[in-house]
């Protein structure tokens, strides 16, 4: 098993998680600004950081 692969999983997991939050708490109003756009960008980091992860790491067998 792949460790950078397995890494990229779990950022975007945790990215997708992040932006889902945010999402619900901008929908809802019950959260402040300033902490839902850090949130906000440290998820989209994560995200595309797994994403990046996971399709430029080569399968090796």
């Amino acid at each position: 098993m792949n460790l950078k692969r397995t890494f990229g999983t779990v950022l975007t997991v945790l990215g997708i998680i992040g932006l889902i939050y945010t999402g619900v708490e901008v929908i809802q109003h019950t959260g402040e600004a300033t902490t839902l756009i850090v949130i906000g960008v440290i998820s989209v980091i994560f995200f595309f950081t797994g994403v990046g992860l996971v399709r430029n790491t080569k399968d090796e067998a």
